[in-house]
């Protein structure tokens, strides 16, 4: 057996045996296959968690997603991203003929074959996506879930010396390179804190032989963070919101009422003026996005009664309304569960399928919301400083 992509440890009087994988080659899977067979270890540890590893079983989990729990939880814009990613796995398969993460569903079937124990080593995928979201600021948030969803829209294919990049890191990894090197800071929860908690599964891994399956760029930050103890608890905490977005929010409101409170007293006319400036634009930006989802008449009309309301309050948004109703008038079936992960292929099937349409609306309705009220808050602003 070669030992290329393979890097023994002995550390604590355990042995350990890193394969550093292709996330895209049918070669890594075989090699797995191979080492445990040949290993025979205690346990295999493999660069999944619980979320990712019951997709991989393709058990019913999207079958019983409640839509309207999804909203409730303010989880929309999370789950878009992570059918976004499963989008793009999608287009690989088919250009490539290949399954991405084949390598661990080996490293599962070889566990189970050999009675080695399963240790799932990642940490929590929506974790990792709330650390990044709270560390990158608001125009990061921006760009980050336009460049995501600009992947859905791409019809490019993907180049064989980017399939050889690939080859060298994880999925998540791949999809967010380029947003990485415009956000330094991402590398830190993204890469940085999945090696430590990678490092601390395996070594805690129980037994005294421990196979670990991981992506090959996992492999020097991993082998170098296994001398050292790491606090999984402090890894996988989610950090608190921080206080300033909240203080701005609630200060634009209070400004804006203030200023319209104003000109009606001084004006009465320019008051309405401001008023039907701020509905029209919070309201009819708003209401668009959800036109763009092609979302029901009624939903429409929600997004642009709520939106000039739901902006003068920061726990409020025009996008959950709307997104409630268009569940409740056009409630997603079983079926449109069970095609979920064929329908995130294709731009046409996320607007078809009446579950993606619903976080489409949710979104979009809250961006619609956000640029009306930058431009209603200018024009009220405008109409004050003309009244002076």
């Amino acid at each position: 057996m070669t030992e290329e992509n393979i890097t023994r440890i002995h550390l604590n009087g355990k042995d350990f045996i890193l394969i550093g994988t292709a996330h895209v080659s049918k070669q890594s899977a075989e090699q797995v296959k191979a080492v445990i067979e040949e290993e025979n270890p205690d346990a295999v540890c493999v660069e999944l968690d619980e979320q990712r590893y019951q997709s991989a079983q393709e058990d019913n989990s999207w079958r019983e997603m409640d839509i309207f729990k999804v909203i409730k939880e303010k989880k929309a814009s999370l789950l878009l991203m992570n059918l976004a990613i499963s989008s793009f796995q999608k287009k690989m398969a088919k250009q490539f003929g290949i399954t991405p993460g084949q390598e661990m569903i080996q490293g599962v079937e070889s566990a189970k074959d050999t009675h080695a124990e399963l240790v799932l080593a990642d940490r929590n995928i929506q974790i990792t996506f709330v650390r990044i979201w709270r560390s990158i600021g608001l125009k990061g948030k921006a760009l980050l879930l336009a460049q995501v969803i600009a992947g859905i829209f791409s019809k490019e294919t993907i180049s064989e010396e980017e399939l050889e990049k690939m080859k060298q890191q994880d999925t998540i990894n791949t999809i967010l390179q380029e947003f990485t090197d415009s956000f330094p800071k991402l590398k830190e929860p993204l890469i940085d804190e999945r090696d430590k908690y990678l490092a601390q599964k395996i070594k805690e891994a129980p037994g005294k032989k421990v196979v670990a399956v991981i992506g090959a760029a996992h492999v020097p930050g991993i082998q170098e963070q296994m001398k050292q103890d790491h606090d999984l608890t402090k890894l996988e905490e989610v950090p608190p919101k921080s206080n300033v977005p909240k203080l701005i929010g609630w200060s634009i409101p209070i400004f804006i009422i203030a200023i319209i409170v104003y000109t009606f007293m001084t004006n009465p006319a320019a008051g309405w003026e401001q008023t039907v400036s701020w509905i029209i634009w919070n309201g009819g930006l708003s209401a668009l996005g959800v036109v763009i989802a092609f979302g029901h008449p009624l939903t429409i009309l929600t997004a642009f009664l709520v939106a000039p309301l739901s902006s003068l309050n920061p726990l409020l948004a025009a996008g959950w309304f709307a997104g409630f109703v268009q569940a409740y008038v056009r409630r997603p079936y079983v079926r449109d569960f069970e095609t979920l992960a064929e329908d995130v292929f294709t731009v046409k099937g996320f607007w078809r399928n009446k579950a993606t349409r619903v976080l489409l609306i949710v979104v979009l309705a809250n961006v619609g919301s956000s640029i009306g009220t930058f431009i209603g808050g200018v024009d009220v602003i405008r109409v004050f400083l003309e009244n002076l």
